[in-house]
């Protein structure tokens, strides 16, 4: 790549996260309420992404034999720790942690 290539390149991707981070702000101002359907999507959407991630990334484990373990395992240990202390990053970061110590040790 050329050096205006990546200067091109860089100005297309700094251009691309000004307006994705911008352009809320700009059709949706502080004042104004929002169309009822973005804010249903709003309401719905983090749980759909969520969902599409654990899919995602259970759908290469394979639970007919102890592969799939240390996945159940760690879920079991988010489900426990998000019922215990309510918190989503401490759920998600202590299931992450479970599930590396698991494969990084025992089912290594």
């Amino acid at each position: 790549m050329t050096t205006s290539q990546s200067v091109i390149t860089i100005l297309v991707v700094v251009l691309g996260t000004m307006l994705t981070r911008f352009l809320p702000f700009i059709i949706f101002p502080e004042g104004k309420t929002p169309p009822k359907f973005i804010t249903y999507l709003g309401g719905v959407l983090p749980y759909a992404v969520i969902g599409l991630l654990v899919i995602y990334c259970l759908k290469g484990a394979v639970f007919t034999s102890y592969h799939g373990l240390p996945e159940l395992i760690a879920i079991v240990c988010i489900i426990i720790l998000h019922k215990w202390k309510k918190n989503m990053l401490l759920s998600l970061a202590g299931g992450t942690i479970i599930y590396m110590v698991l494969v990084q040790t025992i089912f290594c």
